[in-house]
């Protein structure tokens, strides 16, 4: 099953299914959200994502750009992504380390580097994944 949780574990869920885009996201948002060098999100769609526990502890942050950052407010786990795509494509993002058993989940590997113009000055990225300096449309 794939599960997964917050730090604390107050939050939970599952996802049944995975869209094919898990991007390692490069963008100075990403970067404070997590408090690291670039961020990885899978997309889900809603209808494949089920609450376990906590949905009361998810907090979110808004930013300029109209994106939705969520988070556990106990633990401050950083957890989803939201922008106007995901709004009207009914999906969400779900950080990649959030999950319980990341390794075992079956057909989930990272496809791209986004947003590298904006990359950390001391990171190297040395893999073969694509590169693009905003989003994937460039």
């Amino acid at each position: 099953m794939n599960t997964g949780s917050c730090l604390c574990k107050g939050i939970r869920f599952k996802v049944n299914k995975f869209e094919p885009l898990v991007g390692h996201c490069h963008c100075t948002m990403c970067q404070k959200f997590h408090g690291a060098a670039f961020s990885t999100f899978v997309e889900v769609k809603l209808h494949q994502f089920h609450w376990l526990s906590g949905k009361e502890l998810l907090s979110s942050y808004t930013s300029e750009n109209k994106t939705v950052r969520s988070f556990c407010n106990v633990c401050g786990a950083s957890l989803f992504f939201e922008s106007e795509y995901n709004r009207n494509d009914k999906t969400i993002e779900v950080s990649l380390a959030a999950f319980d058993h990341v390794d075992n989940i079956e057909g989930i590997k990272p496809d791209a580097h986004i947003f590298t113009e904006s990359k950390a000055s001391w990171v190297e990225i040395n893999d073969d994944l694509a590169k693009h300096k905003t989003y994937r449309s460039e």
